[in-house]
């Protein structure tokens, strides 16, 4: 399975004002393993970025002098998360601005919805952690993530956080790895554990008999079973094989 962890950084919040995508960041993963490839770009937005989302992302206008626009990145993004299942933190944000950007080219663009499927990890931690804070920062700290780095939101560095933030929060390791040391490692920093034997006391297992009135009970089922069937059930036939 081929996913796509992304993030994007923005002039504000809504593009019905206008606001335009100023970095992308997303990493690959298949079968839940990074495979090193990312794409990272910013944007000249053509427009001036709010105050209050530069105290977000700490993106000024300076910084994006000459760097390419969406039109001239499209193909190469496009192809990059095309048939990939996307995973946001918060998707409507991120896909509403993406089909935006594509809306504005001169030969428009798909609608995100219909080339990839997308798994909005807000709503996964909502259902998982109902009543609690579920952040990106908040769920580092609940599934013990290292995110001393993001002092600011930052595209790539969010996307690369947010991939490790998925793993824990849907499981971790992406196949079952039945190893016999502890001590060996599985190439995805999971180790292998040796299967613990339960042990149990000496004591027998206690046996439940089940009363006359029970067996009454099952056999009345089973007549009922056998009418249904027009013979006899399967039930019977199971009883009265040889073991």
């Amino acid at each position: 399975m081929r996913q796509i962890v992304l993030d994007t950084e923005t002039t504000g919040l809504e593009t019905r004002d206008g606001h335009r995508i100023i970095e992308i960041g997303a990493v690959e993963m298949v079968n839940r393993r990074r495979t090193g490839r990312t794409f990272h770009q910013y944007l000249q937005p053509d427009r001036e970025i709010d105050a209050g989302a530069a105290a977000v992302h700490g993106i000024t206008n300076d910084q994006l002098v000459g760097k390419p626009r969406f039109a001239d990145v499209a193909e190469d993004f496009l192809a990059f998360i095309r048939d990939a299942e996307l995973v946001i933190h918060n998707a409507a944000f991120d896909i509403g601005f993406i089909d935006y950007e594509f809306s504005l080219l001169p030969e428009p663009g798909p609608r995100v919805a219909d080339i990839c499927a997308v798994i909005d990890t807000l709503l996964l931690a909502r259902g998982r952690h109902p009543g609690q804070r579920n952040s990106l920062d908040a769920l580092c700290k609940r599934y013990d993530i290292d995110n001393s780095q993001r002092e600011l939101h930052g595209a790539l560095l969010d996307s690369e956080i947010l991939c490790d933030v998925y793993l824990a929060m849907t499981g971790g390791q992406g196949a079952l790895h039945l190893g016999s040391a502890e001590s060996d490692d599985d190439g995805g920093g999971m180790r292998r554990r040796e299967p613990r034997r339960v042990k149990r006391s000496g004591d027998a297992l206690r046996v439940i008999v089940a009363t006359t009135a029970e067996r009454e009970a099952h056999e009345a089922w089973l007549k009922r079973l056998d009418e249904a069937a027009g013979g006899r059930c399967l039930w019977r036939e199971l009883e009265e094989s040889p073991s």
